[in-house]
C-alpha cells in the first residue's frame, strides 16, 4: 500500500482543468474523503474529478469511460457517468476523468435503516445490471470465476485477520467450503459490478441512493454481486433481497455467501490496517466487515 508520490491538491486539480477544460476550471473544488485507487474531488454541485492515485494503470478508468454511459441508461439507481476526459501531462502523468456526482453518503460513513426498501432497491438494481454482456465486454483476471479458483485468497485473508473470540475459523471455513462445492455459473456471462462494498454505494433517507466505482466492472458470474445481500444490507434483509431478485438458484446463493465471507474478511483486514496507521488502511471498514461476517454466518 504505497501512496502516490504526486501530491494531489486543489491547486493541481484546478490547473489541470484550466489546461484541458477551462470552462469548468472556476467551479468550486473540494476534496472528497475516502477513495483508495482514485482520489475524488467535488466539482461544483453536479460533477466530480476522479484522479488516479493507487491505481498504477489507466485500465480501470478507461473501462468506466467506455461502458458507464451505456449501463447508466437502464439502471434504476444513479451511477457516475464520465462527461470529460483528462489526459496525462507533465503536471500529472496519469489519466483523470470528470464524472457526474452521485448524491448521498457512502455507506461506510452512513447506515441503512430501511432494510426492506434497501433490499428491494438492490434487487432491482442488480436485476437491471445482470443482463448478458456483449462479446467485447471486459473480463476480470483476478475475480469473477468460481470460488474454488480463489481458495488461496480466502486462506490468506482468514490467516491474516485477527478474529479474536468473536468468530470461529471453522465456521467461516464451512461457509467457504460450501461455496467451493456449489455448481458454477453455466449461462452466458452477465454484467457484474464486481466490487460492491460499503464504500462503493451511497445512502440517503436510510436506504440505497446510488452505486459508484465501476473500475472492476466485468462480464462473469453474478454471484460476485449477490454477495452484497450480506455485505451491504442489515440483518434480516438477505432473504427479502433474494426473493425480489428472483434470478438466483441455490448454487448462486451458496457461491454468493462464500464470496461474502471473503469480502467481509477483506473489510476487516483493511480496518485493522487502518487501526495500525498503515497507508491505505480504512479504520471504519473494520466494524462494517465484522457486521457483514456475522450476517454471513447467520445465513438467510
Amino acid at each position: 500500500m504505497i501512496e502516490s508520490e504526486i501530491e494531489i491538491s486543489e491547486d493541481l486539480v484546478r490547473d489541470l482543468l484550466r489546461d484541458q477544460h477551462p470552462d469548468l476550471a472556476e467551479l468550486p473544488i473540494r476534496e472528497v474523503a475516502g477513495g483508495w485507487g482514485n482520489q475524488m474531488w467535488r466539482l461544483g454541485d453536479e460533477l466530480a474529478v476522479r484522479m488516479q492515485r493507487m491505481d498504477k494503470r489507466p485500465d480501470l478508468q478507461l473501462k468506466e469511460r467506455r461502458w458507464l454511459p451505456t449501463l447508466a441508461s437502464r439502471l434504476p439507481l444513479p451511477i457516475p457517468v464520465p462527461v470529460r476526459d483528462g489526459a496525462p501531462s507533465e503536471r500529472f502523468p496519469k489519466i483523470w476523468t470528470v464524472m457526474t456526482w452521485v448524491e448521498g453518503t457512502p455507506l461506510d460513513h452512513g447506515s441503512i435503516t430501511r432494510g426492506g426498501h434497501a433490499a428491494d432497491m438492490l434487487a432491482a438494481f442488480l436485476k437491471a445490471l445482470h443482463v448478458q454482456a456483449p462479446a467485447d465486454a471486459p473480463h476480470a483476471t483476478d475475480r469473477g470465476g468460481h470460488p474454488k479458483e480463489c481458495a488461496d485468497g480466502f486462506e490468506d485473508f482468514l490467516q491474516a485477520v485477527d478474529l479474536d473470540d468473536a468468530f470461529a475459523p471453522e465456521d467461516i471455513r464451512a461457509v467457504w467450503d460450501d461455496a467451493v462445492g456449489a455448481p458454477g455459473w453455466a449461462d452466458p456471462p452477465v454484467w457484474v459490478h464486481g466490487d460492491l462494498h460499503p464504500a462503493n454505494v451511497v445512502v440517503a433517507d436510510g436506504t440505497l441512493a446510488g452505486v459508484v466505482d465501476f473500475g472492476d466492472v466485468f462480464a462473469g458470474d453474478p454471484a460476485w454481486d449477490l454477495a452484497a445481500a450480506w455485505v451491504l444490507l442489515p440483518e434480516g434483509s438477505a432473504a427479502r433481497f433474494f426473493e425480489e431478485y428472483a434470478q438466483a438458484d441455490e448454487g448462486a446463493i451458496r457461491r454468493a455467501r462464500g464470496l461474502a465471507a471473503v469480502k467481509s474478511l477483506f473489510l476487516m483486514l483493511m480496518g485493522q490496517a487502518g487501526d495500525r496507521g498503515l497507508p491505505g488502511g480504512k479504520p471504519n471498514w473494520g466494524p462494517a466487515g465484522r457486521s457483514a461476517l456475522d450476517r454471513v454466518l447467520k445465513g438467510l
